[in-house]
């Protein structure tokens, strides 16, 4: 199943046309040329270091709304574009990613794995991922399959450093 092409291209104009558009584009890391979902899983690493102080339930919460908020940003990013998924919506990668970053080791090789399993979940889209990128749409559609992809990425993370 092919995804719908975009009637409009993203840009700076529109990246700041609104703040739902701003932070729908990873603060303008979706308008990266070539593979926009990877500049946008590593515009979660400032948002991650100034939530450092944040822990536990509050750091969790923080994640939790910031993908509630996410639909309705993604949903009026999709809107704005004609397409529910375009590629340069990132906000998805972003929180996903904190997720992901949260039960990484915090260590170098931590984060760096932490990046390739959620990229590599997030590109591949194992069942059941794939299955909900095809059939839920608008912003949950957006959000939701890149929070199971942080999900198979963690379990990894746990089985690799906590085996």
């Amino acid at each position: 199943m092919e995804k719908p092409v975009s009637t409009t291209s993203p840009d700076w104009r529109l990246v700041y046309s609104s703040p739902a558009h701003w932070l729908a584009f990873g603060f303008g890391s979706g308008l990266a040329p070539v593979a926009p979902g990877t500049f946008g899983t590593l515009a979660a690493f400032p948002v991650y270091w100034l939530l450092a102080g944040v822990h536990g339930w509050i750091y969790l919460s923080i994640v939790a709304f910031l993908f509630v908020a996410g639909i309705g940003f993604c949903d009026a990013a999709g809107k704005a574009l004609g397409v529910p998924d375009h590629g340069a919506i990132v906000w998805d990668e972003i929180v996903a990613m904190l997720l992901v970053l949260y039960f990484a080791p915090h260590s170098l090789l931590g984060f760096a794995a932490a990046f390739l399993l959620f990229r590599l979940f997030d590109i591949w889209k194992p069942f059941p991922i794939r299955w909900c990128d095809r059939r839920l749409k608008n912003g949950f559609g957006v959000m939701f399959d890149d929070l199971l992809a942080a999900i198979y990425a963690i379990i990894c993370l746990k089985a690799i450093f906590h085996g």
